[in-house]
């Protein structure tokens, strides 16, 4: 297992800097330091290596919500904890990577979508709950509404058309959720928004 993780790990790392239709397994192999044989022991082919790369990095990702959801004082801190992770996640990431999946690879293409379907999708609607229930975000939210509108922000970042020229990733992801939260919130809630943010720029 540890060695097929460190496979994965390496094929996500070329996955993310230039998409997964230019990689091949010749590819992984010379970066590896590894015969195809070896590749082969662990994967069906490459749509399998890419499915099961892409499902480990949905996991760490669900993991990290959690627990950034576990640790979090509130439903806005939450968010900030979020923002962080995906400054983390999203750094250097080629936005042709999803593109590619939906295109080449309808097993890990269906894995995101299931994704965002379910994990992401609960863990909007439970923040908005929660973000309500303290007083943080206004009471007369429609929660189905932007539950959905919220999951398809995130997407935005992965189409590099919308933007002009070159764009980070992680700060298009980190504009529109911290958009999106000054939306949502109460007056009590703006004011911890603030607050989070001077002492995220203090750190």
């Amino acid at each position: 297992m540890e060695v097929q993780e460190r496979i994965m790990d390496k094929a996500f790392g070329l996955f993310r800097q230039f998409g997964t239709r230019s990689i091949t397994m010749d590819d992984i192999a010379v970066k590896m330091g590894i015969s195809k044989k070896t590749l082969y022991a662990h994967f069906t082919d490459k749509d399998d290596m890419v499915t099961q790369t892409i499902s480990r990095f949905i996991s760490i990702v669900e993991e990290e919500c959690l627990a950034d959801r576990e640790r979090a004082k509130d439903a806005i801190e939450e968010l900030f904890l979020v923002m962080e992770m995906l400054d983390r996640k999203l750094l250097n990431m080629n936005p042709v990577i999803l593109l590619d999946l939906q295109k080449f690879h309808a097993k890990a293409w269906q894995v995101f979508v299931d994704y965002q379907n379910n994990m992401l999708a609960t863990m909007i609607r439970e923040n908005l709950e929660r973000g309500i229930s303290e007083g943080l975000y206004r009471p007369d939210l429609d929660i189905k509404i932007l539950t959905q509108y919220r999951i398809h922000a995130c997407m935005i970042c992965f189409q590099p058309e919308v933007f002009s020229g070159a764009h980070d990733m992680s700060r298009v992801q980190k504009v529109l959720l911290e958009n999106y939260l000054y939306g949502v919130a109460s007056e009590k809630g703006y004011q911890l928004i603030e607050a989070y943010k001077k002492l995220s720029q203090n750190n």
